[in-house]
């Protein structure tokens, strides 16, 4: 099998003229795409995009935006002229590109010159480009205008590639509810982050925003009171964009905490909050029940409606109300999307007298939202989603929470390890993932791009390798920013539960190597200890410089997110080449040595002190560098060799 750089192939903007006569010799290679396509063939044949390119589309049923999203994809790639027509020519003598959905006759044919079929299924789509004479035929097929969209998203990855065959891609998502929840505590996202994670959604194939953030005073403490007319309309822009971009944009109000469940008042008031956000355009609606106090009433209207307070009693007030606010929806707009609630209960599988009383009264439409085994599971096995779907009586949607840095153990950290341990064939068992990503939006995407690669194709995930196309996507394809990125991403592995142990561990690449070098120093010979310690400074020279490649390549916003952290590597990193250089100065029996690890330790002393940025997480501290791997070494490194 070949290394992943040889496997990332695809489509390769020339335009030499004699470009398929020369390459007819050349290997070609099976495509790369993320989320894993369920179906990817490929065939012998060159293959080139030219410099004029000629759109073929139905004239009905094709948004605007998708065609303007291929055109920009297009230009971006090097192509110099569009045109459109709407009939497919039987000679070609350039690129045609054939977009549409699959019921047209058009797309119908030219599925069938590619020998590609649409999945019947919701979201589904086909691409296929095959060389024919003098020409090219690309086909993008959709069953609906979400599976065109992402017909187009994975085209858009093929004109980044360096590669060509023909090829035909068949594919269609695992799971109906992919995306994130804008859940966590903290300082939120801003409108600007919130507009360009909807955009980065879109390009991973998510289909699912929840817009919950816990400081929302209209959504949460002042809930009963109407939106500002400002903040409505900043709301409206991102609904918009969520349409554009094929993400269902869903509002959540958490009224939980001062709530009167039997209170016609207060049943009033959501339904006029639903309707304002409706009036925007917002189609889909959740209530979130997390986080309160549920074994007392917050009204004696209760007490008199529903008896003595306790799980039970919360669990028949709970689901009583939200079978009417499903009731309002449905006379709403029968077309709309089940609400969609988090219980009290969210945080096992368990079965409990608030469960039982809540299942048996609830809607069997509305969906249910559970965060796992426990609020911070280390792993989630088919088995754990079994339980859960019979503890509340339907298939759950997981609450991930996963990068969320909101709590005390992650004081200090960003989230930055591939998503992980969540058992293939869980898109049989849940209706879906939402992520609840970190106060920080854009270092957010390295584990997002996991979740809504692993809800698209559960069977196919490869965390490892979708860590690595995150990254490259990051950094914009750049090879050396790719390299910089996933250095820098390694130090910030560590992901904790709410107990002791993380579910996963620190700095792994790392680690690797530096046992190496105490392996070699106790057990090698002189020839394998200055080996491995060359090694050491050279990698200790490519961390230190990390952050600046970083700086030169990737996103300003990921650079202001990361700033502390980019500073403390860069520090870290000269007490490791510090750390290298007295290695190899005490391998000769240098006195410098002393003077070189004192150095190293100065420079590790000035990396500890860097605080995070103040306010941008819930809670500030003192910024972690693969902690408890770097620090340990460069602490023990003036014992590992003495004379």
């Amino acid at each position: 099998m070949r290394s992943l750089l040889n496997s990332l192939i695809l489509i390769i903007i020339s335009f030499n003229c004699c470009f398929a006569q020369h390459h007819q010799s050349k290997p070609f290679y099976k495509p790369l795409i993320f989320p894993e396509p369920v179906s990817l063939q490929v065939t012998r044949g060159a293959f080139v995009i030219t410099p004029s390119v000629t759109l073929v589309a139905p004239s009905k049923n094709v948004s605007l935006e998708i065609e303007e999203l291929l055109k920009a994809a297009l230009k971006k790639s090097g192509v110099q002229s569009v045109k459109s027509v709407q009939e497919i020519p039987k000679e070609l003598n350039h690129t045609y590109i054939v977009f549409g959905l699959k019921d047209s006759k058009l797309i119908q044919q030219a599925l069938e010159r590619s020998n590609a079929v649409v999945p019947d299924k919701k979201e589904a789509y086909a691409v296929s480009g095959i060389s024919t004479g003098d020409g090219e035929l690309i086909t993008l097929a959709g069953k609906d205008n979400d599976g065109l969209f992402y017909a187009v998203q994975t085209f858009i990855q093929l004109t980044k590639q360096e590669s060509v065959s023909n090829f035909v891609i068949q594919d269609y998502p695992a799971m109906p509810i992919r995306g994130t929840i804008e859940g966590f505590y903290g300082k939120p996202w801003s409108m600007e982050s919130r507009q360009a994670h909807l955009k980065f959604l879109g390009s991973v194939k998510a289909n699912t925003y929840v817009y919950s953030p816990k400081d929302d005073p209209y959504a949460r403490a002042e809930w009963r009171e109407d939106y500002p007319k400002e903040t409505l309309k900043e709301l409206s822009a991102l609904v918009e964009i969520a349409k554009n971009n094929h993400v269902n944009f869903v509002y959540a109000i958490s009224p939980g905490p001062t709530i009167c469940f039997s209170d016609p008042a207060d049943l009033d008031a959501l339904k006029r909050k639903f309707e304002e956000l409706y009036t925007i355009g917002v189609k889909n609606f959740y209530v979130a029940l997390d986080d309160i106090e549920y074994t007392q009433w917050n009204c004696d209207k209760d007490e008199a409606h529903y008896g003595e307070s306790g799980k039970k009693a919360a669990g028949i007030a709970q689901s009583e109300l939200l079978n009417k606010l499903q009731a309002i929806l449905d006379e709403l707009d029968p077309n709309m999307s089940p609400l969609i609630m988090v219980p009290t209960e969210y945080y096992d599988a368990k079965e409990s007298d608030y469960k039982n009383a809540l299942i048996e009264n609830l809607d069997p439409k509305i969906v249910v939202q559970w965060t796992g085994t426990d609020v911070v599971p280390p792993s989630i096995s088919n088995n754990d989603a079994g339980k859960a779907a019979k503890a509340f009586g339907r298939k759950t949607l997981l609450w991930d929470n996963y990068p969320v840095n909101d709590y005390g153990q992650t004081k200090g950290r960003l989230l930055m390890a591939p998503y992980r341990y969540r058992e293939a064939g869980l898109s049989k068992e849940l209706s879906g993932i939402l992520s609840n990503p970190m106060n920080q939006e854009m270092p957010s995407r390295i584990a997002v791009t996991g979740v809504a690669s692993f809800a698209w194709n559960d069977r196919a995930y490869d965390p490892d390798l979708i860590w690595y196309m995150a990254a490259r996507n990051l950094a914009n394809g750049d090879k050396k920013a790719t390299q910089a990125l996933l250095k820098f991403f390694d130090t910030q592995h560590l992901a904790p539960t709410f107990g002791s142990q993380p579910w996963q561990e620190q700095a792994p690449r790392l680690k690797a190597l530096l046992d190496k070098v105490r392996r070699e120093i106790a057990f090698g010979d002189t020839a394998s200890r200055k080996k491995v310690i060359t090694e050491l400074k050279t990698y200790a020279e490519e961390f230190k410089n990390a952050p600046a490649i970083i700086r030169s390549a990737v996103d300003p916003v990921f650079i202001e997110e990361t700033k502390p952290w980019l500073e403390a590597m860069e520090l870290w990193g000269e007490s490791l080449v510090l750390t290298a250089e007295g290695l190899q100065a005490a391998m000769n029996s240098n006195t410098k040595a002393k003077n070189l690890f004192e150095k190293a330790a100065a420079f590790a002393e000035r990396a500890t002190e860097i605080e995070s940025i103040p306010g941008a997480t819930r809670f500030d501290g003192k910024i972690k560098i693969a902690d408890g791997v770097l620090d340990v070494f460069i602490n023990n490194a003036p014992g590992l060799i003495t004379f």
